[in-house]
């Protein structure tokens, strides 16, 4: 697995959102248009990589993103998925879980959700709900039908724990885990709630709960910096990507993809010279018009 690619969150526990930008490096050129382009190249050479993976069938990969609302999961995950197979690529959305997952340990609707060797599975949010929104409203584990009594100084350090197991196994077993937390500011959040709230075409993206969430945004932020501080391993890496620039955020999500397709071995499966000659045998007859 690359380590040093940027945004990398380091796996010492020593990150710390106050210090993770949101926007990208003044000295970078982030036009709409140079970035567009570079995704599109990137997006090109995945849709390539993905073919090699699907016939190797050794690796699957996950992608989980994890962001404040309006950070632009969904048109990340759109733009850079645009040019994969859809035979090879499945995407998962999880939002409040059901009375029939309540009756199941929190990471059993993700198992149920992994993509197969050969794919790449897409988790619009994740298990890390549980570390998350869980955490910011500790009251919805009243219903999660928990035994005993909860404590709540051990279960957030349980779940992690949980959650590194659980990757660590994916890891072992050939499933590539890379995870995205778009980290996009209060200033620009407010910014794309205002165009919901202003433009037509986005009236329907409005919810008054994402407004209500904002009040709890420094529990967010604290609850953020501990799931990547616990969860960021090198069998499972966080990326605190910038959000503000949505076309920079994109290339950047797209690249780190790329790189990490790349660094997998793996390649087209080979064929033996029996094979060769019934290929040859076959091309034959369908030349010759005999089939």
């Amino acid at each position: 697995m690359q380590k040093q690619l940027p945004y990398l969150v380091p796996f010492d526990r020593t990150f710390r959102v106050a210090a993770a930008p949101t926007t990208p490096p003044l000295d970078y050129d982030a036009g709409r248009a140079r970035m567009k382009k570079k995704l599109r190249k990137e997006v090109k050479k995945i849709s390539k990589l993905q073919e090699v993976m699907y016939a190797y069938d050794k690796h699957s990969v996950l992608l989980v993103f994890q962001a404040m609302d309006a950070a632009g999961k969904d048109s990340t995950i759109r733009a850079v998925l645009s040019g994969i197979n859809p035979a090879g690529c499945q995407v998962s959305s999880f939002k409040q879980p059901s009375a029939n997952e309540l009756d199941h340990d929190f990471l059993w609707r993700i198992n149920r959700a992994l993509p197969q060797r050969g794919r790449i599975g897409v988790f619009n949010r994740s298990h890390y709900e549980e570390t998350l929104v869980v955490r910011v409203h500790p009251e919805y584990l009243a219903g999660q039908q928990l035994p005993g009594d909860i404590d709540y100084r051990r279960i957030w350090d349980e779940r992690f724990e949980s959650i590194r197991d659980f990757e660590r196994h994916l890891a072992r077993n050939g499933t590539v885990v890379i995870k995205f937390w778009l980290n996009v500011s209060r200033e620009e959040q407010a910014r794309r709630f205002l165009s919901r709230l202003t433009e037509p075409e986005k009236f329907w993206k409005f919810s008054a709960a994402d407004i209500d969430e904002r009040q709890y945004w420094d529990d967010y932020m604290h609850a953020y910096q501990s799931v990547l501080n616990e969860t960021s391993r090198e069998y499972a890496p966080w990326y605190a990507i910038p959000a503000d620039n949505k076309p920079y955020m994109r290339y950047r999500v797209a690249k780190i993809i790329r790189k990490t397709l790349e660094s997998l071995e793996m390649g087209f499966p080979e064929i033996t010279e029996d094979e060769i000659d019934k290929h040859n045998y076959y091309r034959r007859l369908l030349e010759a018009g005999e089939v």
